[in-house]
């Protein structure tokens, strides 16, 4: 038992404010008045700690938000104290101190995710007082996308030989960064024109490489693969990659783990790019581009949720049907686009040399 918040001046007035909170608890609208003293610096920290199933990655990236952003505008304030109005003017002051309208929104979704676990299942709020429109849109400029002849100049461009697979294999298998760099042997069935994903190679903030499984369920998948990219798969295979099934097929020049910032160097990424007169593509918009090409190739909607390993729950309601025999539908097309565009390619030169086929007299 504990002393109540308030005291009354008679047990008539007592009575009438016990109905009113006996009702508040059968509506769900009542909240513990002391459990809403807690800072929200100290519940937030709470709510990412009990959260065992974080992935390593999501922890740096929540406890990073959680330090920099909410913390020092909203951290000292208890929770049941926060109203509307001090989320508005605390995302507001955000966006005038140049945080960008991406990262504000990453902020707000944490914040509004936080809070919903406060109202929901701690009773410190009755509502959550994240309630602006459209704070949770990152609104992210478009990104670039890659020809397919663009994509196989790139591949023909990489410094190290070794890197020309992984840029066929992150596009038209429509790779993230973690997901090809985690692949093993085993994961690569030419035969059946096939890459399975299981885990991904993640980089956390200290350095440390740690092998995590996908995001979500529908992470975990099989994309068939352009029957044009096995040539260049097999290549590689038998020249850079160990005998052994669980052996890497990427891997850092001394054998460890392939780190992006090494990838980028060795590559000569950069240089690259503006060899081509490419500006602004990071490694993922490879996977963009991949996306892209099998969107123009036919793919539905859950046909390509289901290719990409889309990690939203709410999306994976959307494509949990889609079907081995339209992925590979959309490899084949996939396979027959960058057919059709080498041959033009090949034929635009022929016509440039005046049918001498390059050599010059």
């Amino acid at each position: 038992m504990r002393t109540g918040a308030t005291t009354y001046a008679t047990k008539t007035e007592a009575d009438r404010a016990l109905t009113l909170i006996e009702a508040q608890i059968i509506s769900g609208e009542w909240t513990d008045p002391d459990r809403g003293k807690v800072l929200l610096a100290d519940y937030s920290e709470a709510w990412i700690r009990e959260r065992p199933n974080l992935r390593p990655k999501t922890v740096e990236g929540y406890t990073w938000l959680r330090k920099r952003h909410i913390v020092p505008g909203l951290g000292g304030v208890p929770v049941g104290k926060l109203t509307p109005q001090m989320v508005r003017a605390w995302r507001a002051d955000l966006l005038a101190d140049g945080v960008s309208v991406s990262v504000a929104a990453k902020v707000y979704r944490l914040l509004r995710a936080v809070l919903t676990t406060a109202v929901e299942e701690d009773k410190m709020l009755a509502r959550n007082p994240c309630r602006i429109k459209g704070a949770d849109n990152e609104q992210t400029p478009e990104r670039p996308v890659l020809t397919v002849a663009q994509v196989f100049e790139l591949s023909d461009r990489m410094a190290d030989r070794r890197f020309r697979a992984l840029v066929l294999l992150a596009t038209f298998a429509s790779l993230r960064w973690g997901e090809v760099t985690a692949l093993r042997r085993s994961d690569v069935d030419l035969a059946a024109r096939t890459v399975r994903v299981r885990e991904q190679l993640l980089e956390l903030e200290g350095g440390e490489m740690v092998l995590s499984p996908p995001k979500s369920r529908a992470g975990r998948r099989i994309v068939g693969i352009p029957s044009v990219i096995v040539p260049a798969l097999a290549d590689h295979l038998a020249e850079f990659v160990a005998d052994a099934p669980d052996a890497f097929m990427f891997l850092g020049k001394r054998g460890g783990f392939l780190r992006g910032n090494n990838f980028r160097r060795e590559a000569r990424w950069a240089d690259a790019l503006k060899e081509m007169g490419v500006t602004g593509l990071h490694f993922h918009d490879l996977r963009h581009t991949g996306n892209t090409l099998a969107a123009q190739s036919g793919a539905s909607l859950a046909d390509l949720k289901a290719r990409m390993g889309h990690d939203s729950d709410r999306a994976a309601l959307i494509y949990q049907h889609a079907t081995r025999d339209a992925d590979q539908r959309i490899a084949d097309a996939l396979s027959a686009r960058v057919k059709a565009e080498q041959r033009k390619a090949k034929k635009t030169r022929k016509q440039q040399d005046g049918g001498a086929g390059g050599i010059v007299g």
